[in-house]
């Protein structure tokens, strides 16, 4: 089985490694946009073991990782760095003390969501989303009609209140259209507004 102790960049990443069946070890830094880091994964016999601290941008990697059968560890960045004698951080000794970690069984592997939770997770993020701008528009429209003297709270979401809303009388900075202000310039004035 092949350790691998991986210092990951956005661009590229410094590997170390350990093949435990030979003995054999090396190490590598791999470009990403060349492909030449995804070749490498792509020959090594699965399954290979992967440690790596967390951070981000990394999603394409975990996924290859996975689709080769590789285990892709991810270790808490404070603990490995702690587990370090030296304070300096460099990029081949990083690589080299994951796979040290990796060996001695002594990696500190967090959790780390499933693709379908972070699915889950983003679609519960967007609705989170939503539901702000909803809440804020209906604050907005509650307040432009009791600026007008209508005080009917939850009434105002119904039929009827939706009429009332529409027949406000508004002052022209209020009856303007959303999109006299979207577009980039000087702001226009009551004058050239078409709301």
């Amino acid at each position: 089985m092949m350790l691998i102790g991986c210092d990951y960049h956005p661009s590229w990443q410094q590997i170390c490694w350990l093949d435990t069946a030979t003995g054999e070890t090396g190490e590598k830094k791999l470009e990403h946009a060349s492909g030449e880091a995804e070749r490498f994964y792509r020959q090594l016999p699965a399954p290979a073991l992967i440690g790596m601290e967390s951070t981000g941008n990394c999603q394409w990697f975990v996924e290859l990782a996975a689709t080769l059968g590789h285990d892709l560890w991810i270790g808490d960045a404070a603990k490995i760095r702690a587990s370090d004698v030296r304070a300096q951080k460099h990029d081949r000794r990083d690589a080299e003390l994951i796979l040290k970690l990796l060996r001695e069984g002594r990696f500190p592997r967090i959790w780390t969501p499933s693709g379908e939770e972070k699915d889950l997770r983003q679609l519960l993020i967007h609705r989170y989303k939503l539901v702000r701008i909803r809440a804020q528009v209906k604050t907005e429209l509650q307040h432009l009609a009791m600026n007008q003297g209508i005080t009917k709270k939850r009434r105002l979401w119904s039929k009827a209140g939706e009429k009332v809303l529409r027949e406000l009388p508004l002052a022209p900075w209020a009856r303007c259209c959303a999109s006299c202000h979207s577009h980039p310039g000087p702001a226009k004035d009551e004058k050239t507004c078409s709301g």
